[in-house]
């Protein structure tokens, strides 16, 4: 069954080294690292992946590609700014963020974008 295997989400990226620099360092995701010179994973918890892909001609999703749940979404975005993250700000029907935090009845969440333009969220479970 599907439900026991392990996960990857895979991004495209026009740039890999500038992708891993900022998932490394900006994100502190752990390298597990390079699979041939177009593949780069990296690992949260050893259960699940980030892989890299270098794709120069493919552009970037215009939805979340990625969210990381956290504890508290205050915390983690300070944190993230302080590595140069920049959190985006929306208007749009049944989404608008307030100093860049979204809120519903399940949860809050923030987004900002990779290097490479990929869309990425934090989001807190309120329940």
């Amino acid at each position: 069954m599907l439900s026991t295997t392990k996960m990857t989400t895979v991004l495209p990226v026009k740039d890999m080294d500038r992708a891993r620099d900022f998932y490394e360092k900006s994100l502190g995701l752990k390298p597990k690292g390079l699979v041939d010179e177009d593949t780069f994973i990296f690992t949260s918890d050893g259960q699940a992946a980030l892989q890299l892909l270098r794709r120069p001609n493919l552009s970037a999703s215009e939805h979340t590609a990625v969210s990381f749940e956290v504890g508290d979404l205050e915390k983690e975005m300070n944190d993230l700014e302080g590595r140069g993250v920049k959190f985006e700000d929306y208007d749009l029907p049944g989404l608008k963020t307030e100093n860049h935090i979204a809120v519903t009845d399940r949860d809050r969440s923030a987004w900002f974008t990779d290097t490479e333009g990929n869309i990425l969220c934090l989001h807190q479970n309120l329940k």
